[in-house]
């Protein structure tokens, strides 16, 4: 179709005929649609458009508010000499009456590399050795440990939290430290977070996430 201008949800060709993308990518004109799935399209539309503006306030806000904490942190080092440059550790401010508290969280993407795969066939070996013995209840946490999420991930703080059982077996230590030996940090993300005290001296976080509000 020639001479079609593009205008957002509806395209209007030359002639004055409107029409709607639908969501194979097909043209179909308006006066085909029904009004309710128009009105559907109205209404998601224009919440759409007004949570992409918020996201582009709430990041400029994060990155202002960012900036704010780094050069307080920069000039209250410089009373004692220091230069500081560190972007690595946490940093967490308060109001000189403590109601309010903001706090910059640097947490480590962590990962396993193949050895894990090999301290799970050392964990299984000791289990089939202990098959007769073996409390049931170190092999659910084993299972569960393994466990894969709906991305297909496997939860970093239940393998580690299998270094805690206290187990001789030659075999599980080495898979534990199979376990130490496969870590990787894969990035660091930086989280920002702003708290207020409430009535019983407790620090809550104000939400700014939609769902939690």
């Amino acid at each position: 179709m020639k001479n079609v201008k593009n205008t957002g949800g509806k395209i209007m060709s030359k002639d004055k005929q409107e029409f709607m993308t639908d969501s194979m990518g097909r043209q179909v004109p308006v006066n085909m649609v029904k009004e309710i799935d128009r009105l559907r399209d109205q209404t998601v539309r224009r919440i759409a458009d007004e949570a992409v503006k918020m996201k582009g306030v709430l990041g400029d806000f994060k990155n202002r508010i960012r900036d704010d904490i780094l050069s307080f942190v920069e000039k209250s080092a410089v009373e004692y000499g220091v230069k500081w440059g560190g972007k690595k550790g946490n940093i967490s401010l308060t109001t000189y009456d403590g109601q309010y508290k903001l706090v910059i969280a640097m947490n480590d993407n962590i990962t396993f590399d193949e050895r894990l795969q090999v301290a799970r066939e050392l964990i299984g070996k000791c289990l089939d050795k202990w098959s007769k013995g073996a409390r049931a209840e170190i092999r659910l946490l084993v299972n569960d440990a393994f466990q894969v999420d709906k991305t297909g991930k496997i939860s970093t703080a239940r393998v580690l939290g299998l270094r805690r059982l206290d187990i001789q077996d030659a075999d599980w230590q080495k898979a534990m430290t199979a376990i130490t030996e496969s870590l990787q940090i894969t990035g660091t993300k930086q989280y920002l977070r702003v708290y207020e005290r409430d009535a019983n001296g407790e620090y809550q976080m104000i939400p700014l996430d939609v769902a939690a509000l």
